[in-house]
């Protein structure tokens, strides 16, 4: 299968489950597909926002981080407490290799996750807020494990924005006073290569509860 087809394959999954089973199989090939099909841009473009906002002696989780291409950028901007979450246990098995994460996380987006309330100073989210992947509902979940005057950095599709409830998933915590938008990017191709027609934005919330 090719890696056109491989995405698509991904995102046709029909459940939590299917999704995680398929990015197993992917993911000792995933790094590779992703750079040399796709020229994949989104981590190195949302670790360049997330410098602006986060101070590097923080504790953050990467939510969806897949096999570490994130983490890896966070690493090389000085940040180094960094977690690893994902549903993917081959993704997060890919992910140890690269050396940059404290600790590792089985958990799916969308659910409630194991983690204290305000745990984390700052959490970053790159590729996961998709087609087929994780839903708006995400959001509630990272705001409660971010401190009060932490943030959170995630990366979305503007049609998705527009189409999957998240425009009102984020105007809705917003009129709670639950965050507060620092910052909402430019649009940028992040697979210029693979799929040019892809857009992205990079969010930027502080947690105001």
């Amino acid at each position: 299968m090719d890696s056109q087809n491989r995405v698509q394959w991904v995102y046709s999954s029909r459940n939590n489950q299917e999704l995680a089973e398929r990015y197993d199989q992917w993911a000792k090939d995933y790094d590779h597909d992703l750079e040399q099909d796709f020229e994949w841009l989104g981590p190195q473009r949302a670790a360049e926002v997330f410098t602006k906002y986060v101070a590097k002696g923080s504790r953050i989780l990467d939510a969806g981080a897949g096999t570490g291409l994130v983490g890896q950028f966070l690493l090389e901007n000085g940040y180094s407490q960094i977690v690893a979450m994902d549903m993917s246990g081959g993704m997060l098995e890919e992910a140890r290799t690269k050396n940059v994460y404290q600790d590792f996380h089985q958990m799916v987006m969308g659910e409630r996750l194991g983690f204290q309330t305000d745990s984390f100073d700052a959490v970053i989210s790159v590729g996961v807020l998709t087609v087929g992947h994780a839903p708006a509902s995400s959001l509630d979940e990272l705001v409660r494990i971010t401190r009060p005057g932490g943030f959170i950095v995630f990366s979305l599709r503007p049609d998705v924005y527009e189409s999957a409830g998240f425009k009102e998933k984020q105007a809705e915590l917003e009129a709670l006073g639950t965050w507060n938008l620092s910052e909402e990017s430019e649009k940028f191709q992040p697979l210029p290569k693979g799929e040019p027609e892809v857009l992205h934005q990079v969010w930027v919330y502080q947690v105001s509860r």
